[in-house]
């Protein structure tokens, strides 16, 4: 099987920091490939939480992952603080990619990219819903905007 070859954008809006914890880690003594999702959530999260939204509640709607892709670039270890950085990109009818890129805040070496796919569904009937008008024109302004930070949430 051919190995994922993701290019990293030239730019992401949204910057977050979470340090590994030893429960991150397995017996290799690296980030757990399973524990690398729970970072990527946690960024998620927090990106939504940045433009005033909670995951079970944009404009009246829920979000769902779809699926995720993941590119290792180094390992991460214990102590570490990851810098994690997003960018909504490919919108489609129900949703978009939520593309990320993993360094380590103190060197700056890279040890994840990937994207994950985010799907609207309605909270009434769980079926997919259309991308709420209100929620993609917030994030169009994204992309011309200094970027995001966690920094700035209250």
């Amino acid at each position: 099987m051919p190995r994922i070859q993701l290019v990293p954008a030239p730019s992401y809006p949204f910057v977050t920091e979470i340090q590994i914890y030893i429960s991150h880690v397995n017996q290799g003594g690296h980030l757990d490939n399973a524990q690398l999702l729970t970072l990527v959530s946690e960024a998620r999260v927090r990106f939504f939480k940045s433009l005033g939204y909670v995951e079970s509640a944009v404009e009246g709607v829920l979000t769902v992952v779809a699926d995720i892709v993941a590119q290792y670039q180094s390992e991460g270890f214990h102590g570490e603080t990851m810098r994690v950085e997003m960018l909504p990109v490919d919108f489609n009818k129900y949703g978009f990619d939520l593309q990320f890129r993993m360094s380590d805040k103190a060197s700056g070496r890279g040890v994840a990219l990937g994207k994950v796919g985010i799907v609207f569904i309605t909270r009434e009937h769980r079926k997919v819903a259309l991308v709420p008008a209100a929620f993609r024109e917030l994030v169009s302004h994204l992309v011309d905007s200094p970027p995001l930070s966690t920094h700035n949430l209250k």
